[in-house]
């Protein structure tokens, strides 16, 4: 046996152990996908990933029954503001913590590192009558202000920060030889050279903007400002119990953007993590 075909059985080998353990991951998510096509009596029958009558209708009355257009366009516009707001305020904070000394910065950073270890529970009282004395009720702008200035852009800074102290000093000397104010050189050559931790970020924040689920069930009220979280629980009868088909239908839709952005920028938020442990 040459050594090729030897490591051609090694690779083989390999990816069936993979797709072995694939399968638990994957499943859930064929099933749903699968049971979206289904009628609520073959969803509860016999387990079958390939359903014996195929409801597209499904996919139709999941927008007559509530707004689903409004509230997936609501979700959607809402992870982008959040995202490029998040990604704005913790590169700037980020540089600022890396670069920058000033009186009291480590202990600036010793107060957002330690906003990390406070519950989302425990805060969402006092920012519900901050929102409510704002006047912001029933809009969507706390879904942007508290994912952007919270726990999760403290987060996001924390990473922007590491990041620009693995890059060389000797670059932004160069830029400052050349006249370049501070904002210049976070704008001309701290940003472009931290693409990958910028898509980290942003990958990070779209998912934490598009899954929340907390905040809407305690600030919004009318249906038309729902975004999907909120929504996917209220395909429900009469009676309140779920339906299924319509729930399942209307989940797979919305796990659609999720994949679209993790498959763009993956490799991007690998190389990020391993690049932003370099120093710390």
């Amino acid at each position: 046996m040459t050594q090729r075909q030897i490591r051609i059985i090694y690779r083989t080998c390999w990816t069936l152990a993979l797709l072995i353990v694939a399968i638990p991951f994957v499943f859930p998510f064929l099933w749903m996908v699968s049971a979206g096509f289904k009628s609520v009596t073959e969803i509860f029958g016999a387990p079958s990933l390939i359903p014996r009558v195929w409801r597209f209708q499904n996919f139709v009355e999941v927008f007559t029954y509530q707004p689903f257009a409004r509230q997936y366009f609501n979700s959607i516009y809402i992870a982008l503001a959040v995202t490029a707001a998040t990604l704005v305020i913790s590169s700037l904070a980020g540089y600022a913590l890396a670069r920058m000394r000033f009186a009291g910065a480590g202990l600036l950073m010793l107060f957002l590192v330690s906003a990390l270890m406070v519950p989302e529970e425990v805060t969402i009282i006092p920012n519900f009558f901050l929102i409510k004395w704002m006047g912001l009720m029933d809009t969507h702008w706390p879904l942007i202000l508290l994912p952007t200035f919270g726990p999760h852009g403290v987060m996001a800074t924390f990473l922007m920060r590491q990041y620009f102290l693995a890059l060389p000093k000797e670059l932004e000397e160069a830029g400052r030889m050349d006249g370049l104010s501070r904002l210049g050189i976070w704008w001309r050559i701290a940003l472009p050279m931290s693409r990958p931790a910028l898509a980290a970020v942003a990958i990070i924040t779209f998912l934490f903007s598009w899954n929340l689920f907390l905040e809407p069930l305690i600030f919004l009220s009318s249906l038309e400002m729902f975004t999907l979280p909120l929504a996917l629980s209220n395909f429900t009868d009469t009676y309140g119990l779920p339906l299924w088909n319509l729930q399942l239908a209307a989940t797979t839709l919305a796990v659609v953007p999720i994949l679209i952005v993790y498959l763009i920028a993956q490799r991007q938020i690998i190389e990020s993590f391993a690049l932003s442990g370099v120093k710390g």
